[in-house]
């Protein structure tokens, strides 16, 4: 199933939503998770493999961390292929101050911002969809 790839019809659709939860990026050696470690995003990169994973579990893990994060999910299906949505929300998070780590998967690309302003980001997405909606 392809996705959407009309940039217009893609912002006026994003529907940001919330996940529940606070998020941390860890970094392992190698390429094995650690027992008991349920991320919801890995990353194998040379210096070793990437986690996103809730706070709670990595404190369980002692794993360390510096960087805590709200998830958002942007409901429309994005074509792997689509040009420009990501540089659309990324510019207008940014223009409020806003960082922005962003993972796409195969039917949605996923954000995450500081969980302190995490509801600030949803609104400030949903008003860039309205605006482009028109």
């Amino acid at each position: 199933m392809s996705g959407e790839s009309d940039l217009d019809t893609l912002i006026s659709g994003m529907r940001p939503e919330l996940n529940e939860g606070r998020y941390v990026f860890c970094t392992v050696p190698g390429d094995a998770v650690p027992a008991g470690v349920r991320p919801v995003v890995t990353v194998q990169e040379a210096e070793g493999l990437t986690l996103v994973l809730r706070e709670e579990e990595a404190d369980a893990a002692a794993l360390a961390y510096d960087y805590v994060a709200g998830w958002i999910t942007l409901r429309v299906h994005s074509a792997l292929d689509a040009v420009g949505l990501t540089g659309a929300f990324a510019s207008e998070l940014a223009a409020h101050g806003l960082s922005c780590n962003v993972i796409a998967g195969y039917h949605h690309d996923h954000l995450f911002v500081p969980v302190e302003r995490a509801a600030e980001a949803v609104a400030v997405l949903r008003d860039l969809a309205a605006r482009r909606a028109g």
